[in-house]
């Protein structure tokens, strides 16, 4: 109709891949761990781009295992947080990194790829992931994007 405004389109968020970051998640725990702290950052209400530019910090910084980020204080990863671009959620998002890892460590000896292989199948990695702090369906969605080839390795 005339005068009327078209109705506006809700944006897609980006699709990620770890390629996209220069990540080869099956090659071992560093890049599996560095693509899970990206897929939790960006598995958060908060713009990817803020997400991805956080992300890269904690990676400058040499904050990329669960052990160096249980290391920070809680100032240190606020502060942090709020240098990538978190204005209102750091400190939500500081106590969710903290548990999170505590658990991974508690749980796994800090390792995703343990995890990954003790999980008899997708869904039980699906299970498993989610039943750390913080990590919801679509987390561990994005996360196993790059854990499908493993699982197909397996079924050969």
């Amino acid at each position: 109709m005339p005068g009327q405004k078209p109705k506006r389109q809700p944006r897609k968020r980006p699709v990620h891949h770890a390629t996209d970051f220069d990540l080869d998640v099956l090659s071992g725990d560093d890049d599996m761990f560095r693509w899970f702290l990206l897929t939790y950052l960006l598995g958060k209400p908060i713009q990817s781009t803020v997400a991805v530019r956080t992300w890269k910090l904690f990676l400058e910084r040499n904050v990329d295992t669960p052990w160096a980020i249980l290391e920070l204080s809680e100032r240190q990863l606020v502060s942090l947080l709020h240098q990538g671009g978190y204005t209102r959620y750091q400190h939500v998002m500081t106590k969710a990194l903290k548990t999170c890892m505590q658990q991974l460590v508690n749980m796994y000896e800090g390792s995703l790829y343990l995890m990954l292989e003790s999980s008899e199948d997708e869904a039980e990695l699906s299970k498993r992931l989610q039943k750390l702090y913080g990590v919801g369906p679509k987390t561990a969605e994005i996360f196993m994007r790059e854990t499908e080839e493993y699982f197909a390795r397996r079924v050969e």
